[in-house]
Parts: C-alpha cells; sequence; structure tokens
C-alpha cells in the first residue's frame, strides 16, 4: 500500500534512527498548537489506547505522561499523520496549561517584531 493512501497502523509510522516521531499538539476547537514532543512506539501506542498523551523524554529517557503531576491533562481526540507518515498531529482537549512555564502554549514568543502580521 502507498504512503498516501489507506491508513497506516502505528508500526507503519517512519520513526527516526532514535525510533521516534515529533508529535505536534493542538486544541481541537481552536487549532491551537500547544507543544511538540515526542513519542516512540509504545508511548503512541499507550496514547491510543488511554486516550491521554504519553511522550518520551529524551533528556530524562523516560516515558511521561501529559498532567501526570500537574493536573494539566490533555483528552485526545485524534491522532492524524502526515504524508510522509513521519510527523503526528495530536488533537486534544487540553485541561489547564500545555507549558510546564505555566502558559496556555509552548509557543508564545516570537522571532519577528511585535507588530509583523501572523
Amino acid at each position: 500500500m502507498q504512503r498516501e493512501e489507506g491508513r497506516l497502523i502505528p508500526a507503519e509510522l517512519t520513526f527516526d534512527a532514535a525510533g521516534l516521531i515529533p508529535a505536534v499538539v493542538q486544541q481541537y476547537d481552536t487549532g491551537e498548537v500547544l507543544m511538540v514532543a515526542y513519542m516512540n512506539l509504545e508511548s503512541l501506542e499507550k496514547t491510543l489506547e488511554t486516550k491521554a498523551t504519553w511522550f518520551w523524554s529524551r533528556s530524562r529517557k523516560k516515558y511521561w505522561m501529559k498532567g501526570e503531576s500537574s493536573g494539566n491533562i490533555q483528552r485526545v481526540m485524534d491522532v492524524r499523520y502526515d504524508c510522509d507518515a513521519d510527523c503526528l498531529l495530536v488533537v486534544v482537549d487540553q485541561v489547564g496549561v500545555a507549558c510546564h512555564t505555566e502558559r496556555r502554549s509552548c509557543f508564545y514568543r516570537s522571532l519577528l517584531e511585535a507588530d509583523s502580521d501572523v
């Protein structure tokens, strides 16, 4: 089956040499990008099973569930993959804030002038 057609199973996605795939997390009703993290096959499968986001921490070398300690959980509505099957879009209902800085989104800073159109 061509990657551009049909539905893949998680094991058929393209993971990098470390066994990871980037996951862009987006609020379901506003389209706001909340964060980016990495998943491996096991954390992706756990996310699909529990409908809560699970990631692989590259720095701590362990699994973590978003909101496990903070209570700022993400209820998974959908998990999509891109045309190359090497990036995920995790559509969620964010409870509380997504960023460890206590902001709604991790994307609160800009490299452009403040008056630029976005």
